[in-house]
């Protein structure tokens, strides 16, 4: 394939860099990091190899850029939720359905934080877990100021907040959705609202 052929036009930086993330994503989902070639990335893509490899040196570099993306995405959702209220029951409720808007919004792509087959790759590994630590304690800080909870127990009940999000959204997917998203979401807001509530308010 030319670069000059009308699928190479020449794009500025950040729109090709999009572009290839955008087919990258794509074919990672479908085959997994192991599976996936960097040949049928640039054509679906509609670049050239060289092309890519101008933008990313390498499959890993290329992959992490994916997770560092999701995990952007994934911990603005949460930050989101948590200062989209200052009522303590609705970020519980707004942090569960972050979790489940992620999950569905993004289509498979969330595998390449909940499901990578890449964790054993320190540079993909990292970036997962920042994205768990971001969440959880963005969570955590708002537990410990709303409530009695001290650090280490607020740092616990905000992974477990987080750990039903995630599980849960992920077993709606896998379930092909089959509760309407919202009544999802209120269930788990429910349980998880129930146990949370019992802390007394902290007085500001």
């Amino acid at each position: 394939m030319s670069d000059s052929s009308p699928a190479n036009t020449r794009l500025p930086r950040g729109e090709r860099r999009t572009q290839l993330l955008h087919a990258a994503r794509a074919v990672f989902v479908e085959r997994g990091y192991h599976a996936a070639a960097m040949d049928e990335i640039a054509e679906r893509a509609g670049v050239s190899k060289p092309v890519l490899y101008q933008h990313f040196p390498g499959k890993l570099e290329l992959y992490v850029a994916l997770v560092d993306e999701q995990a952007d995405s994934l911990v603005r959702r949460v930050r989101e939720a948590i200062e989209s209220s200052e009522d303590n029951k609705t970020r519980v409720f707004n942090t569960l359905a972050a979790y489940f808007d992620f999950v569905d919004a993004e289509g498979e792509a969330f595998r390449l934080i909940f499901e990578s087959d890449l964790r054993s790759e320190p540079a993909a590994r990292d970036r997962v877990e920042r994205a768990y630590r971001e969440c959880t304690n963005v969570i955590c800080e708002n537990i410990s100021a709303s409530t009695g909870a001290n650090r280490a127990q607020a740092e616990l009940l905000a992974v477990g907040l987080a750990g039903a999000a995630e599980l849960g959204a992920r077993h709606w997917l896998e379930q092909r959705r089959n509760v309407p998203k919202r009544e999802a979401v209120e269930l788990l807001a429910a349980l998880t609202w129930r146990g949370i509530s019992n802390f007394p308010i902290q007085d500001s």
